[in-house]
């Protein structure tokens, strides 16, 4: 997607989970739980149940208009990326016919806010200099 997962005042954080199927998951770690962090959020596994995964984002926190974006064969020669937002990703990827291997990455888009320090040629940092 080439895009940052981690932003000044947006998300420090990245969670990678999946979603509760036929293998439970620890108490505290739903979808619904860990989307009151707000953070950015990877879902392996979820596709399948994609309704389910974004209705567990919504209730648990994500607004409705949160980016959303579903990726099927990542770095594979047949990759897809489906965009959208918490509203209209589910009869987007439907659409495209994804059904399984597909990841699904939540969260605020970074163009809409400052990027990180690190990548500022004249930012200063223990490996490199500043430029002048």
């Amino acid at each position: 997607m080439k895009v940052e997962l981690t932003l000044p005042k947006v998300s420090q954080t990245v969670i990678i989970t999946r979603p509760e199927g036929r293998t439970p998951k620890p108490k505290g770690e739903s979808i619904r739980e860990l989307s009151r962090h707000g953070s950015t959020m990877a879902i392996f596994l979820g596709v399948g149940m994609i309704e389910k995964v974004v209705s567990d984002l919504i209730e648990g926190g994500y607004r409705r208009d949160t980016p959303v974006a579903v990726v099927y064969k990542a770095s594979w020669e047949d990759e897809k990326i489906v965009k959208g937002t918490l509203e209209d990703i589910v009869p987007k990827v439907k659409e495209a016919n994804i059904k399984r291997s597909a990841l699904i990455i939540v969260g605020d888009d970074p163009r809409d806010y400052e990027y990180s320090k690190l990548y500022d040629k004249n930012f200063e940092t223990g490996y490199r200099k500043r430029k002048e």
